[in-house]
């Protein structure tokens, strides 16, 4: 009776090609005899799970398989056996292999821009400076002094990776690694530029104009691909982030798209109404009617007036908190017709003790 090579691999019996890749890929690093050098029995359990991938990832022979035709099993492998496979399922770098380095990418870079709170509801321009490793600009970042200084790594031949043989309980197989001599770049420096050093990059002090949108928040990261820290001789540039602070406002106080603005009205004002005149953050003024019988704390809204939303046109709207300012130096008149109006009202007021 044929082995069940679902159970082999723990997948069900309509799973797809890819589950049946993915089952094979963990248990073919779990029980292969070069991770399991005390186990006697991991050659058995490997083989047993390969033999069961090759026959549920070939579409016909899974149909036949599923029929409870024979399966000749000794036709499974190709002429390069186990080592092909292993390498069409892990790639190049086998299964313990590792592929090629990719070059090392600069850092990236984090920089502060201060800007007020009409530049955040606009949008700016701000110049930002800060220290970094850029671009040699003696050797262009290719890291040697002249042309013939840059040579392809005779050990790889330029690929960045060799192969290696590796022996196992079922022969040598082969893995790929990375150019111990190159380091993976597939080149050595013979000829080191003298500013640099053969690194390709040097300590440098940058500036970048940066545009700020409108709508910007403080801890708001602007990210500006490619103008961090340099990569070297052929690794690709970091980014830069550069993190917005909104200075406090003197007069407005920002909550989320909406500006709030405080002001002030007299007794009289607040009483019988009045038009009253406040900034806007753009550097404008609007009248706003203030409505007989206004109360402390009462507020008006203007519509549009507030912070731009960021990556919108629509704006919040301003929220003006109105006051009512009590006088504390009456002139005699003052206080005679404040009492007088007391004495309509039917307010109790200190007779004793003149205002002020």
């Amino acid at each position: 009776m044929p082995p069940d090579y679902y159970a082999l691999l723990g997948v069900a019996k309509d799973a797809t090609t890819g589950e049946i890749k993915k089952a094979f890929r963990r248990i073919a690093r779990d029980t292969h005899p070069d991770a399991n050098p005390d186990d006697p029995e991991a050659a058995s359990r490997f083989r047993a799970a390969a033999e069961a991938y090759e026959v549920l990832s070939d579409p016909d022979r899974r149909r036949r398989y599923d029929r409870g035709d024979t399966i000749d099993i000794g036709s499974l492998f190709g002429p390069g056996g186990l080592d092909d496979l292993i390498n069409s399922v892990f790639g190049g770098g086998g299964l313990f292999g590792s592929p090629p380095r990719r070059p090392a990418r600069g850092r990236d870079v984090l920089v502060r821009a201060e800007i007020d709170l009409a530049a955040a509801a606009f949008g700016t321009s701000v110049p930002v400076r800060f220290q970094t490793r850029s671009t040699c600009g003696v050797c262009g970042g290719t890291g040697a002094a002249t042309t013939s200084g840059r040579e392809t790594c005779p050990d790889c031949g330029g690929t960045g990776s060799v192969r290696v043989a590796r022996r196992s309980l079922f022969g040598t197989m082969m893995t790929v690694a990375t150019c111990s001599r190159c380091h993976g770049e597939g080149v050595i420096i013979s000829d080191p530029c003298p500013t640099c050093r053969g690194a390709g990059s040097a300590d440098d002090e940058i500036s970048v104009t940066v545009e700020v949108p409108a709508g910007v928040a403080t801890g708001t990261r602007l990210r500006l691909s490619g103008r961090g820290e340099s990569g070297g001789r052929s690794g690709p540039s970091g980014d830069l982030f550069v993190e917005i602070v909104v200075t406090p406002h003197p007069r407005f106080e920002r909550i989320d798209d909406d500006l709030v603005l405080r002001a002030s009205v007299g007794i009289a004002e607040a009483t019988l109404g009045t038009r009253l005149e406040v900034p806007l953050i753009d550097g404008d003024v609007t009248l706003l009617d203030v409505p007989a019988g206004t109360q402390p704390g009462d507020v008006i809204h203007v519509p549009n007036a507030g912070m731009t939303r960021l990556g919108r046109r629509s704006r919040g709207d301003m929220h003006v908190v109105l006051g009512v300012v009590v006088p504390e130096d009456l002139s005699e008149e003052e206080e005679e017709l404040l009492r007088r109006w007391a004495d309509l009202r039917g307010e109790r007021v200190n007779r004793n003790a003149p205002a002020g």
